[in-house]
């Protein structure tokens, strides 16, 4: 159909338009702005002049039966057209290249308004941030413009500013919520809720929506995670958890990025981490990515709460060991700060926790044992103990797409100890300080949505010491354990498009540990440092197929490795995770990866720290003490349907360069500093059925963990962690504001070495005397038994304020657990039997406040 004239459209318009005109009722209308003109020079027979390509675009709304001068004034204010009137009958009208818009930025699921939101002319050096209501206003901006507005948790909107000018007085624009698809979760409810089995094999803690688990009132992170299989703490504490069948300082521990080298508070029976401000909790036991480095058994990587809430929010408690609070303070739409502390209340308030937890801790030490001689020669002894940790974060958003996080981690465990002597009055006086001090950033620019780069950095400081004054002598003993180490972390990923992700990224660490002892009469000092550097190129590519059946990240990592000894060892570390659905409900999983560790604790049994603290942090030299590497592969098959979960998994892992110093020896090898292996193969299944109340968890885990010393004799003989059987049995249930959890843990019993039967168990051909034991690990402890619960109830103090009480028992039968038995040589040269036991039935209360 041809198009007609615009003069004959104008009267054909009119003509429509006349009999509302006369009813005086007809609705606004829309005006192609040519058309409006060429009708007004027709009803007040005006001249417009006017160029017809610069107003062909423009489109206005006014109402029926408007005079000449009412018409043109809306004219202006909806299009910023400049009008001329030249005389009675003859106008000019010229479009301005540049104008003046207002509007309100609110989001379109609410409708809330969204202060602080960036308001950026395209090509042009303009940019402007919402107000307190989401207003704005620019002025003098070209017409032909086009807005970007964006916010941090909202869809990026274009805005061309011709739609802007036909509102009166100021238009509202509604800002799209981004819902970022997170990668698929293979499990909503693992044992509890808030714990997740993700696609590449690793293990999420969500703390927010973490449930109950037995024996535990309050979460504990370190605590917490022994719940999975695979991971246990032979000696029932956070700071020896055994991944695997390796030994605690192959796990690597990061808190917001910052390698942590200390994990717990009472030398090792609580997490030193507040789960408060503690968001998310990653386990990686085997097919890591190329971005880490070390853990040879495992990763545990806590991130705190990262985001800059709108509202502040916060809380506080107590429970018979500690206190502590929390809170998330935002200070403007872009910045907010995260603070916490804990301290203990051991020092001034004794419980039965308390009591309970120093038995455990302090058995067969100087402490619970000065001298190993009768108690009946102190006149007194009294001891203070107490501990404490603290912790900042800064959140600011420069921009929706450039986060930068800045954090600061103290923990501190310090113990006083006095013994005056009954003989003479004179005192003998010990003190013991462990802390380790984090302070990191990061920085995540989001370039467009492909790209996204990461710039890490942290300084972590770990130290021990010790010193023991004996008054009578003036003897002073002074032991110091320290670890310096900073680090610089790059990482870029892009996204390839068709499902492909390119990670990569370069890293630089420096490591400097220190061992030092120092003792006055007679003169001895023993100061030991090494430095060493380390660079790694990282790569890997990531690939999810269509629907997600496949999902599957290759890499490799490459570390070169040297210290000013001229000491170099270059590593290649390839990585993987494959996971495949075989079906909606069952999916097949292999991980594999190579890894190397250059710092290691040992296990020193003679220079220790008051006996409590047998550990040191030492680095490998590539000499004694060479760099330890590991293999590990694994396969399983998950099924998740309905309430039921199952999974099975074997996996084999080799640990090579270990140490008989590295691996706490309580025998005739224990310095002895030979140089081997060790391999473990096993199984883990699980069966778990999930509903909304409850949860009902059912794990085994079978072991075979075996070292390998070429120099010793037998060369062949079983780990120290060699546990062959773990069982647990749990469940918990919820009901409203009430929460309950009841579990069983069994595990047969670790091997140890006995002494040889009499008359050969020690040998006195050489000085000092030594017992004679029979093969290395040949014997077995008692089977492990025991069984928790614990109790929450949830209510509300205010409409702001929920409160909830706890309680929980260890070890409910009172069970006495052998946790460890080694033999030594008494002052009368007879062997004395050393027995380390768990803890006996321990209740504990809490109280917490949350707003």
């Amino acid at each position: 159909m041809p198009k007609l004239p615009a003069r004959l459209r104008c009267i054909l318009a009119l003509m429509f338009l006349l009999p509302g005109l006369s009813r005086g009722q007809e609705a606004a209308g829309t005006w192609n702005v040519v058309d409006l003109l060429r009708s007004l020079e027709t009803r007040f027979e005006v001249k417009f002049s006017f160029a017809d390509e610069d107003l062909q675009s423009m489109e206005v709304t006014l109402p029926p039966d408007t005079p000449l001068e009412e018409t043109l004034a809306q004219l202006r204010e909806q299009t910023q057209l400049r009008i001329q009137k030249l005389n009675e009958r003859y106008y000019t009208v010229v479009r301005s290249e540049t104008v003046t818009v207002c509007a309100s930025v609110l989001d379109n699921f609410e409708s809330n308004t969204i202060p602080g939101a960036t308001i950026e002319v395209l090509g042009a050096n303009i940019v402007v941030v919402t107000g307190a209501e989401g207003q704005f206003r620019l002025e003098d901006i070209p017409r032909s413009a086009t807005l970007r507005i964006r916010h941090l948790g909202y869809k990026a909107l274009y805005v061309p500013v011709e739609n802007l000018l036909r509102q009166h007085p100021c238009t509202t624009l509604l800002l799209p919520v981004r819902y970022q698809q997170l990668p698929e979760v293979v499990v909503y409810k693992f044992l509890t809720t808030g714990l997740r089995k993700e696609p590449d094999g690793s293990i999420t803690m969500t703390r927010s929506q973490f449930g109950l688990l037995p024996g535990q009132s309050e979460p504990d992170v370190l605590q917490s995670i022994q719940a999975l299989p695979g991971i246990k703490s032979n000696s029932e504490t956070v700071s020896d958890i055994n991944i695997r069948g390796g030994t605690n300082d192959q796990n690597l521990l990061l808190w917001d990025g910052i390698r942590m080298y200390q994990s717990g508070h009472f030398f090792g029976l609580i997490s030193a981490f507040n789960p408060y401000l503690t968001d998310q909790v990653e386990i990686i036991k085997n097919g890591s990515s190329a971005y880490y480095g070390d853990g040879l058994s495992g990763i545990i990587s806590m991130s705190s709460h990262n985001a800059v809430e709108r509202n502040y929010f916060g809380g506080a408690g107590f429970n018979l060991i500690s206190g502590d609070a929390y809170l998330h303070l935002p200070l403007s739409d872009r910045l907010a700060l995260q603070v916490s502390a804990r301290r203990s209340i051991t020092d001034f308030l004794n419980t039965p926790t308390y009591s309970n937890f120093s038995d455990r801790v302090f058995q067969d030490t100087q402490i619970s044992n000065p001298g190993r001689l009768n108690s009946d020669r102190f006149e007194s002894r009294d001891e203070d103990f107490y501990f404490y940790d603290f912790s900042g974060k800064v959140l600011y958003d420069w921009s929706p797409e450039q986060q930068l996080r800045l954090n600061v981690l103290y923990i501190r465990n310090r113990l006083a100890y006095n013994e005056v002597l009954a003989a003479d009055g004179s005192t003998n006086r010990s003190t013991l300080s462990q802390a380790n001090f984090g302070l990191g950033g990061i920085l995540k620019s989001t370039w467009n949505s492909r790209l996204n780069t990461e710039v890490e950095g942290y300084f972590t400081q770990y130290d021990l010491d010790s010193e023991y004054q004996t008054e009578q002598s003036g003897q002073i003993l002074l032991q110091s354990n320290q670890v310096m180490e900073t680090a610089l972390k790059t990482r870029l990923s892009i996204a390839a498009g068709s499902g492909l992700t390119w990670n990569s990224g370069y890293q630089f660490l420096v490591t400097g540990i220190a061992n030092i002892s120092d003792v006055n009469q007679p003169p001895f000092v023993s100061r030991i440092k090494d430095v060493l550097y380390t660079h790694a190129l990282f790569t890997e590519w990531a690939y999810q197929g269509p629907g997600g059946r496949l999902l599957t990240t290759a890499g490799v990592r490459l570390n070169y490795l040297t210290n000013p000894d001229d000491f170099t060892r270059f590593r290649a570390e390839p990585r993987l995770s494959f996971h495949y659905k075989l079906s909606p409900h069952l999916y097949l999983q292999a991980l594999g990866e190579t890894k190397n560790q250059s710092s290691l604790q040992k296990v020193d049994l003679e220079q220790n720290f008051l006996g409590i603290e047998k550990r040191r942090w030492i680095l490998a030299d590539g000499r004694s003490l060479p760099v330890a590497t590991s293999q590990q592969g694994s396969l399983g098959l998950h099924y998740d349907r309905g309430n039921w979960l199952a999974s099975l998994e074997g996996f084999y892992k080799k640990v090579d360069d270990i140490t008989t110093d590295t691996q706490g020896f309580q025998n005739e090898d224990q310095f002895d500093g030979e140089i081997g292996d060790y391999r473990v193969y096993g199984m883990e299944a699980l069966l778990n059925f999930k509903s909304e109340a409850w949860s009902t968890w059912l794990s085994y885990a079978w072991n075979r963990n075996t070292y390998h010393f070429p120099t010793l004799n037998p060369e062949t003989f079983p780990n120290n962690q060699d546990i062959r059987h773990t069982v647990t049995l749990g469940t918990n249930y919820t009901s409203g504001s009430f929460k309950i959890g009841v579990g069983l843990n069994y595990r047969t019993g670790s091997p140890f070495t006995q002494p040889q039967p009499a008359p050969n168990e020690i040998d006195n051909t050489v000085f000092p005397n030594r017992i004679n034991y029979q093969e290395p690990n040949s014997s077995r402890l008692p089977d492990y038994f025991r069984a928790d619960a614990s109790a929450v109830y949830d209510f509300d103090l205010s409409e702001t304020v929920r409160a909830s009480v706890g309680a929980s028992v260890l070890n409910l039968t009172n069970r006495r657990n052998l946790l460890n038995t080694y033999y030594r040589l008494n002052d009368q040269n007879e062997i004395e039997k050393v027995e380390s036991l768990s803890l006996g039935l321990t209740p504990n209360l809490s109280f917490r406040v949350r707003f």
